[in-house]
């Protein structure tokens, strides 16, 4: 069953130990994305590890670890139906990493995992990006390294390994920082090819059914960070427009087939507002803005219904600059395409919900005059604004508007636009966010995905297209003070949506200020942000080329200071050496030098001979040189003692 006995001289307890715990920290990330079965078979492979070295027994023979290679990756491929991709990838790395500890028995052995775990630590950057992330990485990174130095270095202590570890990353810092400004930028992570690396992402929808809006509400993740220039408008304009509805099918919203615009098309009033928006990755082609936009970002469209639209999906955080009027109207015309989908409801749902509309069309009302009969329908019925309604059945927007009348805002929306429609104006669903929170720290403006919502639009004549906020009727103070404050107190909600602690609220706002000066200065280093800096630094038009060259020739200038700056504390820093240096100087001058063959016990001989009036000080130099230069540790009283003796010396 066993093949040898493992040399405990070479791979002892305490260095096994040493080993695995930088181990453990590069594969505990990754734990709540594996398979339970696979964490299961690595915490006993490492468990059984353990117990080999403590018994110094014996480790199992290879057949016996094919099998489990073998049935390692037939897990996997049953799991993820692939052992290519992201995810899969990551699951064969971490059993090859556990299955490695089964055949460690010598240093090199040991070399090799640490190499492994030092990969398996970079694939924890392709699910986050983060500070916190970047932070743990690097501790990994310290404590491998010193597990590094320590198979060197058996004899040393903890500390003074990680002070080595510490000095060789605080050397690498330069390298990596002109890697870092002057290695040519690609459009993108370089994990974006496999199809499972933008899975697990969170943001609207493509479509909009009662409860998806509402489970987004629960969520404190980021959907975007917006910097002002000047003024902040008012919390109740704060309507940050995203992708428009138009079909419904009786209980789900989905876009309609709309036309794509080359600018934006309406009149405005009142001042606009400049800003900045960074839009962090949601896996749609969406670009979200103030309502309403005056212009389309660089490689940005804009359609019919004034849906901004990137060329390809968002899928790495990206930053644009955006000028938005608050104060508009949309055009008083429209294509009657457009108008006959904004009218369209499906057959056999619904029937109260169509009475109480056409009630109100046979009255003679305008359109206008319409849509605020719905308004003050929900302002007046007793709705209540509620993240968990009871669930809808057939006739869904029926069942809400006269049955449960609690609804989060995409019941509100969905019974708003039925209504307009059944009365013959034509109305759509707008979803986008909805408020957003100033950051006094770093003066950007945070919006969540707690901050989803869904509004309405509709058609009036001479007028265009007009916002018409039901949610806003039945609960006013979701839009004036945000959700937190909307919800019952029984409704789940993030906690920071609810808190009022100040202290509390300080430590986030701290913290979303040195997270997005990380996403800004570090993660948003991209392509143009790259051309931009070498530009600044003096660089004529920034290619692959001129790149690579600074590139070269930067690394090449730091390895030459470095390796120079090594050599010289090399020959100074060590107290000994530089005493011995002067004793060996000072019998230099007296005419004996030393040789380049002669080591210290020849050379301390010869000259005893030489000067035996100090031969007995002389042997007293050479036997604490030789002492404290081969010896296991540095004595400083011995220290002290060689330095009067070669200040004292005369010869």
């Amino acid at each position: 069953m066993v093949s040898s006995k493992l040399p405990s001289a070479e791979i002892q307890l305490r260095h096994l130990f040493w080993l695995l715990a930088g181990l453990v920290l590069v594969v505990a990330p990754h734990t709540p994305r594996l398979p339970w079965w696979l964490n299961l078979i690595a915490l006993m492979l490492f468990a059984w590890r353990i117990y080999l070295g403590w018994g110094d027994r014996a480790l199992p023979r290879k057949w016996l670890l094919a099998l489990f290679v073998l049935g390692g990756i037939l897990g996997i491929y049953l799991t993820y139906r692939t052992i290519f991709g992201r995810d899969s990838g990551v699951a064969m790395l971490v059993l090859f990493l556990s299955l490695k500890l089964l055949e460690l028995r010598q240093p090199r052995d040991a070399v090799v995992l640490v190499l492994l775990s030092y990969f398996l630590a970079l694939t924890n950057f392709f699910y986050s990006q983060t500070l916190p992330t970047a932070g743990l990485m690097l501790a990994t990174t310290l404590i491998n390294t010193a597990s590094l130095v320590n198979f060197a270095a058996p004899g040393r202590s903890l500390q003074a390994n990680l002070k080595t570890a510490g000095v060789l990353l605080a050397q690498a810092g330069p390298v990596m920082l002109v890697l870092f400004l002057l290695f040519p930028r690609v459009q993108g992570p370089l994990w974006g090819l496999p199809q499972d690396a933008y899975s697990g992402v969170t943001g609207l929808s493509d479509s909009m059914s009662p409860g998806a809006i509402s489970r987004l509400s629960q969520s404190d993740a980021i959907a975007f960070r917006v910097k002002f220039s000047d003024d902040v408008p008012p919390r109740s304009q704060l309507y940050w427009r995203g992708p428009v509805f138009w079909d419904f099918d009786g209980r789900t919203w989905r876009p309609g087939n709309v036309r794509r615009y080359a600018q934006m098309q309406f009149e405005a009033g009142g001042k606009p507002y400049d800003y900045e928006v960074t839009l962090e990755p949601h896996n749609y082609s969406w670009l979200f803005a103030l309502e309403l936009a005056a212009k389309t970002p660089p490689g940005a469209r804009v359609t019919s219904d004034y849906t901004l639209l990137s060329r390809r999906p968002v899928r790495n955080r990206v930053r644009y600059e955006m000028r938005s009027y608050t104060d508009f109207t949309e055009g008083g015309t429209d294509d009657a395409r457009n108008l006959r989908s904004g009218l369209q409801l499906p057959v056999g749902f619904n029937p109260r919900s169509r009475r109480l509309a056409q009630e109100w069309a046979a009255d003679g009302a305008s359109d206008l005059a319409i849509a605020q009969k719905a308004l003050s329908y929900f302002r007046e019925q007793g709705f209540v604004y509620t993240l968990e309604p009871p669930l809808l059945g057939h006739d869904s927007v029926d069942e809400f508007l006269f049955g449960s009348k609690q609804g989060f805002c995409e019941h509100y929306a969905s019974s708003f636009v039925f209504l307009l429609r059944a009365a013959g104006v034509p109305a759509r669903v707008v979803t986008g966010y909805q408020g957003g929170d100033v950051n006094p720290v770093d003066g950007y403006m945070i919006v969540r995905q707690s901050d989803a919502h869904a509004w309405t639009e509709a058609w009036l004549k001479g007028r265009g297209w007009v916002r018409f906020d039901p949610t806003a009727a039945a609960s006013p103070v979701r839009v004036e003070s945000g959700i937190g404050a909307a919800v019952p107190a029984t409704d789940p909600l993030p906690l920071m949506a609810r808190t009022t602690l100040s202290w509390l609220r300080g430590l986030r706002y701290n913290w979303d200020a040195l997270a997005n000066k990380w996403n800004q200065l570090v993660l948003g280093y991209d392509p143009d942000r790259q051309r931009q800096f070498l530009s600044s630094m003096g660089m004529k038009e920034p290619n692959w080329g001129s790149m690579a060259l600074t590139l070269f020739w930067g690394v090449g200038a730091l390895l030459v200071l470095l390796t120079a700056w090594l050599l010289r504390r090399m020959r100074t820093a060590d107290p000994v050496q530089r005493l011995w240096l002067k004793f060996c100087t000072k019998l230099g001058k007296s005419g004996c030098p030393r040789a380049a063959h002669e080591g210290p016990a020849d050379f301390v001989a010869r000259t005893a001979s030489r000067f035996p009036g100090k031969a007995e000080r002389i042997r007293a130099i050479g036997e604490r040189y030789i002492a404290l230069r081969y010896g296991r540790r540095t004595d400083a009283h011995m220290l002290s003692e060689l330095r009067l003796l070669v200040r004292e010396l005369s010869v």
